[in-house]
């Protein structure tokens, strides 16, 4: 993505509550806010418009990350709609300040960032399904310049759940930063990335759980919910990563390999045998 000057505006001077978000030389505007504040939110005059809105929060089920993406040709209308779903905390929509967005823009872009939500993988991603529409290849263009932005903007108001995990073969994992985790015989593979750590799909784990797991059950609840959501298989006397997954930290990445309390600075190791720590010291 180019390089963009952000303006963000916090109406209550509290960046929790509502504030609006735009970008130099874009039409576009955000407008983003808790939903203790839903009534103000609503009362701001670009709600009246035709755009793309975000209700994000925690799954009730799952205790996952959640998200609902819809359009609408009256943001206000429709998100009032919502308020029998309990799930979302917070409401973000997009409008067109020169108001040039048509029904079928806002189909075309509700389509593509829910393909972006489902293979960020990130979050449950509440409404599977959108309408979609195709588009002449001149506003193709134009939405798609116009989606790049609502990607700059989205993790800026606190919504990272569309930013895809960085890969092996992007260049934020160069092989010569690949870092290895082994224990038991088994091993791991995962790189610092923007947002904590990332391990490696194939990657292995130990089978079972360390008495220290006892004392500290994050790790051990941890396992349970990849398990649960497929990214942790039974093989034989270990554990398979079914695909890449990041982590807050080295250290919470090191204790699911582990099954217990781990120090991931010094867990991970390059290929020469230097640690973490080694590597990170200025």
């Amino acid at each position: 993505m180019p390089s963009a000057t952000i303006k963000l505006f916090l109406v209550h001077s509290d960046p929790k509550r509502l504030r609006t978000a735009e970008l130099s030389n874009w039409t576009g505007k955000a407008v983003s806010g808790p939903r203790t504040q839903f009534d103000g939110v609503l009362a701001r005059e670009e709600s009246d418009k035709s755009g793309i809105y975000f209700l994000t929060g925690t799954d009730p089920e799952t205790g996952r990350p959640a998200i609902y993406i819809g359009e609408a040709e009256c943001i206000r209308d429709r998100v009032k709609n919502h308020n029998d779903k309990d799930f979302w905390s917070q409401v973000t929509f997009f409008v067109s300040k020169d108001e040039n967005l048509t029904k079928a823009h806002i189909r075309y872009l509700e389509g593509q960032l829910l393909t972006l939500a489902k293979t960020a993988g990130r979050a449950v991603v509440i409404n599977t399904q959108g309408s979609g529409s195709k588009l002449p290849e001149s506003d193709r263009g134009e939405m798609e310049v116009f989606l790049e932005k609502i990607n700059q903007l989205l993790p800026v108001l606190g919504i990272e759940l569309l930013v895809p995990m960085a890969g092996l073969k992007t260049p934020d994992a160069p092989t010569s930063k690949l870092l290895y985790c082994e224990i038991k015989g088994l091993k791991a593979t995962g790189f610092r990335s923007a947002n904590g750590f990332l391990i490696q799909k194939g990657s292995e784990a130990v089978a079972s759980e360390r008495p220290s797991s006892e004392k500290w059950p994050w790790t051990r609840n941890l396992r349970q919910k990849l398990k649960d959501d497929g990214v942790l298989t039974a093989n034989e006397d270990r554990l398979l990563f079914t695909r890449d997954i990041e982590f807050g930290s080295p250290s919470a990445a090191a204790a699911v390999i582990h099954g217990g309390h781990a120090n991931g600075l010094t867990a991970w190791k390059d290929a020469s045998g230097k640690t973490l720590k080694e590597l990170e010291v200025v």
